[in-house]
């Protein structure tokens, strides 16, 4: 009711000032809300099984089920008094409005401005589909994860003049660590060399406190020093097919938790995509949609990712790359949809619309419309 009588308002107003206002209702039927209702109604547990249903016989049960509740949405909207013309409403999944669509994106297309990459959104693993930031906005929640700290081994270099040498990695998520293909470190950050028993460890200084026992410092860098730098793959069901594993550069990186040295996964984190694209990183992405690994993982296939972490952490442990474990209770997005279902950060291969190439106009054509209040208009 209070969004129908907001944008009632200045419509109502300026119509009794004479104007004329097109005030054309319109019924948004497309939509995940549509197919889960629907989905429910079927049993549909996944959106695996929509083929075997029958997509014609799926579409159509959608079809049927948007129209449930028009009857009350008009009848509510005539006892309110909102001004508006139902009988020649928009209705979104008609072929005019989707064949309108399919030309804003040809004339788009036309001048060059879409274009296919990838892009790591919010993804819901149930429905298999990304969240808005509103629609993630709603679902966070305190939640108890892990909390690792690995070891990865380096190459022989200099740096490992004094014996078999580890970078100390920390992460929330040990599931993205099968995903691993480069460390990050902070250019101007200071880093050690430390010997802890017969080991030796790389780290940043100000992150010494997550080292338990008595240890020698051996040496010092800055974090550019240590760029390039090759380590051993930690997990290898997945085969690289570009140059992978050494220290890159990274302006993401802090000392404020961890050890100051970040595990980069593209395929599931927008910095690491983004670094990844400077570097030219590969993406290693043994996760279906539905947040489950692929057969190529072969101890955890079929698992869902979160699911797998205790698993995961064992078999570290097993290899001798775990160095410490321990509990962090934070806030994490849930699925709004789906009880219980965390969500995943996702790469996802979309079509996108090139704004940053017409920016300016979009800002000069901004600035005609009269928005109520001004402040809308202006960000």
């Amino acid at each position: 009711v209070m969004a129908r009588t907001l944008k009632d308002l200045v419509c109502r107003y300026k119509t009794m000032q004479g104007y004329h206002v097109n005030r054309k209702a319109g019924w948004d039927t497309h939509g995940l809300p549509v197919e889960i209702e629907v989905e429910k109604k079927l049993g549909i547990k996944s959106k695996s099984e929509i083929p075997s249903f029958g997509v014609e016989k799926y579409n159509a049960e959608c079809r049927e089920s948007v129209f449930t509740y028009k009857d009350l949405w008009e009848d509510m909207t005539e006892r309110m008094g909102y001004w508006i013309n139902l009988d020649e409403a928009y209705i979104t999944c008609t072929n005019e409005y989707i064949e309108s669509v399919w030309w804003a994106l040809k004339t788009l297309f036309d001048k060059g401005l879409i274009y296919k990459g990838y892009k790591v959104v919010p993804q819901d693993p149930k429905s298999e589909t990304p969240l808005s930031s509103h629609e993630l906005a709603l679902g966070y929640r305190e939640t108890t994860d892990p909390s690792v700290y690995v070891v990865m081994k380096l190459k022989e270099s200099k740096l490992t003049k004094e014996g078999t040498t580890y970078f100390l990695v920390w992460t929330t998520t040990p599931w993205t660590l099968i995903s691993n293909v480069a460390l990050a470190v902070g250019s101007e950050i200071d880093y050690v060399k430390i010997k802890l028993g017969e080991d030796y460890l790389i780290l940043a200084e100000s992150r010494l406190s997550v080292v338990t026992g008595e240890f020698e410092i051996l040496e010092k860098y800055k974090g550019k020093d240590l760029a390039g730098q090759e380590y051993e793959q930690l997990f290898n069901y997945v085969t690289p097919d570009k140059k992978a594993f050494y220290v890159i550069e990274g302006g993401f990186v802090s000392t404020e938790d961890g050890s100051g040295i970040v595990h980069i996964a593209p395929a599931f984190g927008q910095d690491d995509y983004e670094v990844s694209q400077k570097y030219n990183l590969p993406m290693l992405q043994p996760v279906k949609p539905n947040g489950t690994f692929t057969d190529e993982v072969t101890d955890f296939a079929g698992q869902f990712v979160k699911d797998a972490d205790k698993a995961i952490i064992k078999k570290l442990k097993d290899m001798g790359n775990l160095f410490k474990r321990e509990q962090i209770t934070h806030s994490y997005p849930f699925s709004w949809r789906h009880e219980d279902v965390p969500i995943i950060y996702y790469a996802r291969e979309s079509w996108f619309i090139k704004t940053t190439a017409i920016s300016d106009r979009m800002v000069e054509l901004n600035k005609t419309i009269n928005w109520y209040p001004p402040e809308v208009g202006s960000g």
